[in-house]
């Protein structure tokens, strides 16, 4: 690996880091983010989803706009942003500031992983791309871990606002290390931005997401809650329609035809929406609800990743020699009896024996699900697209997750205790089987395509 190679992979690893580490430690601070600044739940549900909006309506865009400006632009302006946005998030002087902040931190963090994977693939070949992609994953999965890990500790000991600014030191060190060697930058002067689509999609999430957490507290009959929910859905059917007829779509439909496409999509909604839930759920209610601290709280879903890091290979190995189906079928109802097992939680709490088994079953059932649903996925797109198709699975599941956390207040009831935690493991095991049963049903194995063709 040359030095110039070091130095993109470094940026590459830095700048996904940045975006990833984030998704993780907001949730360990959500009670201590309300408790200062006030809101209660559906203060909470705003900090993690005016996030997921806009990085899920413009993360489509983030490739497009690589490739009329340039990835190492893109990536600078995201990187930028993303730590502006942070330092305004630390600072913020209460909850409506905070909430526009993390959406326009949405932006800047969509702009960050399509460009970071795309200097991967035009700097590595072959083997040495192989790898430099592993260990992109390795980082990312790190991130995963420290993410809960450094949330905690900083919202127990320091403060929850200089949680966000951890992402600060990375961000100046990959600005450094692009005045270095900067990459070879490439543009196309016929590419362009579908800027319409991005809007229609951010208004159409945005009014959607507006209505499930605001209507417990105005309820379904409010014009201010069914008005935006009129305006949310029919905006994101014209950008559906946008994307049908237009020339240079974000979201090309044609790609839904593959079989194994389709339904591995569907099945992420399912199982990607159960994972934002049960997160949000966990995370608050073991602090609320449990007691604990937030450094403990972070802690509880270590096993689970811990898990991943030690199986997904291996998981990736089996499934590419028997077929994506029975991993994706059994997956996420192994998840669901983990979910299931968190009903034994009571007011009497212990989390050895009434949170660990569940972590530890789900952390089993998620590693056998994530990569043959990635490869399913990518597996059946011609490898030329597969850098589209990766970022509308990317999409669909950031969505996915945003709707999810959206609907907290109605399937917890308006208050997430005792009872509401039940309810949310239910739906959570429900959403799982669903996912399992819409794989069995929908993927395919190579030799089953064949002989059906």
């Amino acid at each position: 690996m040359t030095r110039e190679q070091r130095i993109v992979l470094a940026v590459a690893v830095l700048a996904s880091f940045v975006s990833f580490l984030d998704g993780t430690v907001v949730t360990v601070a959500l009670p201590a983010i309300a408790e200062d600044l006030g809101g209660g739940l559906s203060t909470q549900q705003w900090v993690v989803d005016a996030y997921l909006v806009t990085l899920g309506a413009f993360i489509l865009v983030a490739g497009s706009l690589s490739d009329v400006l340039g990835r190492v632009l893109v990536l600078r302006i995201g990187l930028l942003g993303f730590a502006a946005t942070s330092i305004a998030i630390a600072a913020a002087p209460g909850p409506e500031f905070l909430i526009v902040a993390r959406a326009l931190q949405g932006v800047a963090g969509a702009l960050l992983v399509p460009s970071s994977l795309a200097l991967i693939t035009s700097t590595f070949r072959g083997a040495a791309q192989a790898r430099a992609i592993g260990i992109w994953t390795g980082a990312t999965t790190v991130a995963m871990i420290a993410g809960p890990l450094i949330g905690g500790v900083f919202v127990d000991l320091l403060s929850w606002r200089l949680v966000f600014l951890v992402n600060v030191v990375p961000v100046a060190v990959t600005m450094w290390l692009l005045t270095r060697v900067p990459p070879a930058d490439h543009r196309r002067p016929d590419a362009r931005v579908d800027v319409l689509g991005a809007v229609l999609c951010a208004v159409g999430l945005g009014g959607i997401v507006f209505a499930l957490i605001e209507q417990s507290v105005l309820g379904w009959s409010s014009p201010a809650i069914w008005l935006p929910l009129a305006i949310g859905i029919l905006s994101f059917t014209g950008f559906l329609v946008r994307q049908h007829r237009g020339r240079d779509p974000l979201m090309p439909l044609d790609l839904f035809r593959a079989r194994n496409f389709w339904a591995g999509n569907l099945a992420t909604v399912f199982v990607y929406a159960a994972l934002s839930l049960n997160g949000f759920v966990v995370s608050v209610y073991l602090q609320q609800g449990a007691g604990l601290s937030a450094t403990l709280a972070g802690l509880a879903s270590v096993p689970s990743t811990l898990l991943m890091i030690a199986l997904s290979s291996r998981m990736g190995a089996l499934a590419g020699r028997f077929g994506p189906r029975l991993f994706m079928t059994v997956g996420p109802l192994v998840m669901a009896v983990g979910a299931l097992l968190l009903l034994s939680v009571r007011e009497d709490f212990d989390y050895w024996t009434q949170v660990l088994p569940g972590v530890v079953v789900s952390g089993l059932g998620l590693t056998m699900t994530v990569s043959p649903l990635t490869a399913a996925v990518l597996g059946a797109i011609e490898s030329e697209r597969s850098g589209i198709a990766s970022a509308v699975n990317n999409a669909v599941s950031r969505v996915a997750g945003l709707l999810a956390i959206a609907a907290v207040s109605t399937v917890v009831g308006g208050s997430l205790d005792l009872e509401g935690f039940h309810r949310a493991a239910v739906v959570t095991a429900v959403l799982l089987a669903l996912g399992g049963v819409a794989a069995f049903v929908g993927i395919r194995n190579r030799r089953e395509e064949r002989a059906l063709r």
